[in-house]
């Protein structure tokens, strides 16, 4: 099946959003199958952060951290709960310790006049947080805006 063919799954399901692409797994560690997602947060709300952040957990509770890539992009209002003195920081470093990898958008940084210095440690950047998700989405990965 062509991978760039989407699928919109729903237009909420728990309050989240979720465009799933075809062909978006692989195999994992257990031999099982290996998915793949992307979570959009543009939001500068603690309680959507939460969500996502929850989101995040469940899918790898679901079908087991070892089967799952998670990715949260981040741009726009949603850049300040990545801030040092963020309210989900301690859940944001908890997601990255489950291997929930965290990127920041430089645009949106360079935008809102911050460094690297002002951000969480151990978040990764990227030049354009949307590019990211539109490459992530090319590739096969499932999107997820909650």
């Amino acid at each position: 099946m062509n991978r760039r063919l989407f699928i919109h799954a729903g237009a909420a399901v728990a309050g989240a959003t979720f465009l799933v692409a075809a062909g978006a797994q692989g195999t994992g560690a257990t031999g099982q199958k290996r998915h793949k997602m992307v979570i959009q947060v543009s939001d500068n709300d603690p309680a959507k952060w939460n969500l996502a952040l929850n989101n995040a957990k469940n899918l790898q509770d679901d079908v087991g951290a070892a089967n799952v890539d998670i990715e949260m992009v981040v741009y726009g209002p949603g850049i300040n709960m990545l801030k040092l003195e963020s309210p989900t920081g301690s859940r944001v470093a908890d997601a990255m310790k489950a291997n929930v990898k965290v990127v920041a958008c430089e645009n949106t940084l360079r935008a809102q006049k911050l460094s690297r210095e002002d951000m969480l440690p151990a978040i990764s950047y990227v030049p354009a947080g949307v590019t990211e998700i539109m490459k992530k989405q090319g590739e096969g990965w499932a999107y997820l805006r909650p």
